[in-house]
């Protein structure tokens, strides 16, 4: 049998040293600081085996947080599979807008391509007063989201499955957020790294720019927000200049283009007369 030494050596060498902790961590259930003060720990056959076979997954380019089934998301685990994108740091810059122009007291959100959940769960968990309402087309993509708000935020938020706007008609809110898919159809990057995985309709629309997801809902949101209200929404590093095209078209006020950590705009904001 071999140590939990050799194991994480062979699965650094493999995958490099950050994966290698992860899975590992994952397949033992402890944290990294165990991996470093119990080296010579042996590990049974099952455990040895799982490792071997989620390295073996890795190198085949399967993304870890599907390995694993979770992901960390603005200081909390969400539950991830195949019918859902991986929530990104970038995204955690979308919530944090939110969060600034969410009132102090009730308020409605809304979030449109919910996916896992993560942006709608995190608002209700940080603003014990918002009601939260999330929209996906994917039922899968909603048996993910549920489970992890039963978890994170039971009974806090509302999941209707649609296109978009088609499950809220005649209703209006406070805030609409939304990470739609940005990326052009033809983009190489999709054929690339973790994206091969991931759900397609999660990341293009099919579109030639990207943006027909965009466009759709920033012409629908004036209907379903409050007079006041904001929409904010995630989009790609080169389609800022766009994104206030469309909102000032829609009538939107009070545009603002926010960027990620790396300085990219990110996050497109505008408010309802």
């Amino acid at each position: 049998m071999r140590t939990i030494h050799v194991s994480l050596q062979e699965a650094e060498d493999s995958i490099g040293k950050v994966d290698a902790r992860v899975l590992v961590c994952d397949v033992l259930g402890v944290d990294r600081a165990f991996l470093a003060t119990h080296p010579f720990h042996i590990l049974t056959e099952t455990q040895d085996a799982r490792i071997d076979m989620l390295v073996a997954q890795r190198l085949l380019g399967q993304p870890v947080a599907y390995l694993v089934g979770k992901r960390e998301f603005y200081g909390r685990d969400f539950e991830v599979d195949g019918n859902v994108l991986i929530p990104r740091p970038d995204t955690e810059t979308l919530v944090e807008a939110a969060l600034k122009r969410m009132p102090a007291t009730a308020c409605s959100v809304l979030d449109l391509g919910t996916g896992s959940g993560a942006i709608a769960i995190t608002l209700a968990c940080e603003r014990a007063e918002a009601r939260a309402t999330a929209v996906d087309k994917s039922a899968g993509a909603l048996a993910v989201a549920r489970a992890n708000a039963e978890r994170l935020a039971p009974g806090r938020v509302e999941f209707l499955e649609g296109s978009w706007f088609a499950p809220v008609a005649g209703r209006r809110f406070d805030l609409v957020v939304a990470n739609p898919p940005y990326v052009a159809a033809k983009d190489p990057h999709l054929g690339q790294g973790d994206l091969r995985f991931e759900p397609p309709g999660a990341l293009t629309d099919g579109s030639a720019d990207g943006l027909d997801s965009i466009r759709a809902i920033v012409a629908g949101a004036r209907e379903h927000l409050n007079p006041g209200g904001w929409l904010l929404l995630e989009h790609g590093y080169d389609q800022s200049e766009t994104a206030r095209a469309l909102f000032e078209a829609a009538g939107l006020r009070e545009f603002a283009s926010i960027p990620d950590l790396a300085g990219i705009q990110r996050v497109a904001a505008g408010r309802a007369a």
